[in-house]
């Protein structure tokens, strides 16, 4: 599994092709000024007590023994001092700027995942995102990508560990391999009992995603559906599925800390053990080589940690190896739906939207929302979309804004595939004015320019008066300036539909789409809004979709949709004298006006 984990990071680490080598080597020498430091130690002992300065057949002692050779014996010592103190300070420094290094690549590392999940958000299909718990999408956006990033940094920790190790075992095999020999067995041995006790961390990895992600969902929930929650009394209800889930969370990585925390003291107190007997056996045979055996001793002291943080880590990859998994997944672009650009410019609609044999399927397993639909809807003039709940309105609306593609036919603009259009040129020419209105949280004026982020101020108050907004706004306590909360939430809704209108005017659309645009206003809203509507469609091509039959009246042609088929067309006195759905809907609703 861990050989699974470094094969997913490896695309990572080639963003940066050059940095691995650069650490790898950085960590290289710092560990050999280490050694070097260490290995001094061996002549400066010596040169403690002269009765162990006896020719040596180890080659290490030797070597270090001829470099001080020149050197008189009284200013010895404070050369060879100097010398460590020389080697642990460029130790130090090497060290020091390799973790400079790793810091700056982990940081752009995990900006790149976090912008390309969001740039997966963007390009995805719409249905891919409908598809998908927004709680479980949020988790691996703001939670699994540091996940991940840690799950980096441990991996090149590995690497420059293992370095490290390679390093010391070097300089220990050259003072006495028939040590360094024995030491490597019994480490080894101490390892394999470590990834025994730890061998449950993998699973509890996936248990802590799957946990975090329910918890996100939780957060997300209950922050959105807050006013329901108190509506209905609910508030203990979910403190109590709150709880359960957090609990879950804390026990799972409880649990994780309990097994990852075992390594450190189980592996040094076995390493610690392993040293006493080698010291103790060592001297009971011959004291003469004290120094020698002392910085053996050294050395496979500081060798401990490093073993301690090779287990360490190959337990924390481990435990990492879900979030790696989710985040590599999501970033996957093979198995996933993407609304694809075209490369024809478009700059205005002169002829007309053409669906030919259009269908469209949610999923395979379902019925199609849309079945075999051919209409055309004329440039400049109005076409109205009407029909029950769940007939495919808003789904034909979606298709045609390039939200989804379709599943079979074609949609032309003009003579070409609206899928050989450069999709920004195409949605440049679309303003949406929905039922359900998305407010940023931020300014008024920042809202009505996200129609167009180049519109200057007295364009945006232009498009606020015409959208019978500007008289509201201006006796907000900040005016333009005022934040609107989240989601538009410190606003009634008639204010958010006309910012959204606002936001649609300043746009200046050739393609002008009303989703229910009126639907849950009061009638004063009403009217308002349906002023200022009139004025905004003039001279486009408006495409309305209205529960409110007496919106549409005017519509130059009105399309009646049913369980995902058009089964009738025609302006409202056609349609009344088809005596079809459309009058049964009509007089439904004249009916509970009068009665009203």
């Amino acid at each position: 599994m861990k050989a699974k984990v470094i094969k997913t990071l490896l695309p990572l680490l080639k963003l940066y092709p050059w940095a691995i080598p650069a650490i790898v080597t950085l960590g290289i020498l710092s560990s050999l000024a280490e050694g070097l430091g260490i290995s001094l130690f061996i002549p400066l002992l010596q040169s403690l007590d002269t009765s162990t300065q006896t020719a040596s057949s180890n080659f290490l002692v030797r070597y270090l023994n001829r470099i001080f050779i020149d050197v008189s014996p009284n200013s010895r010592l404070i050369i060879i001092a100097l010398c460590v103190v020389g080697s642990i300070v460029l130790k130090n420094c090497l060290a020091y700027g390799n973790g400079i290094l790793f810091a700056w690549l982990n940081s752009r590392i995990g900006h790149r995942l976090r912008s390309g999940i969001f740039q997966q958000f963007l390009s995805v299909s719409y249905s891919f995102l409908e598809s998908n718990e927004s709680g479980k999408l949020m988790n691996i956006l703001a939670s699994e990508t540091w996940r991940t990033s840690q799950a980096l940094a441990t991996f090149v920790g590995l690497i420059i560990t293992t370095s490290t190790i390679t390093v010391y075992l070097v300089i220990l095999l050259l003072i006495s391999w028939q040590l360094t020999l024995l030491v490597s067995i019994l480490m080894v041995l101490i390892s394999l009992g470590i990834q025994f006790i730890t061998r449950s961390v993998k699973t509890l990895g996936e248990q802590a995603v799957e946990a975090n992600s329910t918890l996100a969902t939780r957060m997300w929930e209950g922050f959105a559906g807050m006013k329901v929650i108190r509506a209905f009394g609910r508030e203990f209800y979910e403190q109590e599925r709150f709880n359960t889930v957090s609990k879950k969370v804390s026990r799972t990585f409880f649990k994780l800390d309990v097994l990852s925390g075992s390594v450190g003291p189980f592996s040094e107190v076995l390493s610690v053990i392993l040293l006493m007997c080698i010291l103790v056996i060592a001297l009971l045979q011959d004291r003469s080589y004290l120094p020698t055996l002392l910085t053996f001793i050294f050395i496979l002291y500081r060798l401990q940690p490093q073993v301690k943080q090779l287990d360490s880590a190959r337990v924390g990859l481990m435990a990492l190896t879900s979030a790696v998994d989710e985040v590599m997944s999501l970033l996957d672009d093979s198995d996933k739906p993407y609304i694809r650009s075209g490369h024809i410019p478009f700059n205005s609609l002169k002829q007309g939207i053409y669906l030919e044999r259009v269908s469209y399927s949610y999923n395979s397993e379902e019925k199609p929302a849309l079945q075999d639909i051919s209409i055309c809807i004329p440039s400049g003039k109005t076409t109205a979309m009407v029909g029950r709940s769940g007939a495919g309105k808003s789904t034909l609306i979606g298709l045609i804004c390039r939200f989804d593609d379709v599943t079979s036919g074609k949609i032309y603009i003009d003579d070409y595939s609206l899928q050989e259009l450069q999709l920004t040129d195409w949605r440049n020419q679309i303003a949406i004015v929905s039922q359900d209105v998305y407010m940023f949280s931020t300014t008024v004026l920042e809202n009505i320019a996200y129609g167009r982020l180049d519109a200057t101020e007295n364009e945006i108050i232009a498009a606020a008066k015409l959208a019978n907004a500007h008289e509201f706004i201006s006796q907000l306590p900040q005016g333009y300036d005022t934040k609107v909360g989240d989601r538009g939430l410190r606003l009634s809704g008639g204010q958010r539909q006309r910012i959204a209108l606002a936001r649609a005017i300043v746009r200046n659309p050739q393609i002008l789409i009303l989703d229910e645009a009126t639907n849950a206003l009061d009638s004063i809203s009403e009217h308002l809004i349906q002023e200022a509507l009139n004025t905004l469609s003039q001279n486009r091509t408006v495409i309305v979709i209205a529960h409110r039959l007496s919106t549409i009246e005017q519509a130059d042609q009105i399309i009646v949709l049913n369980e995902g088929q058009v089964i009738e067309q025609g302006n409202l006195q056609q349609l009344l004298s088809q005596d079809g759905i459309f009058t049964q809907l009509y007089n439904l609703q004249y009916r509970n006006a009068q009665t009203f």
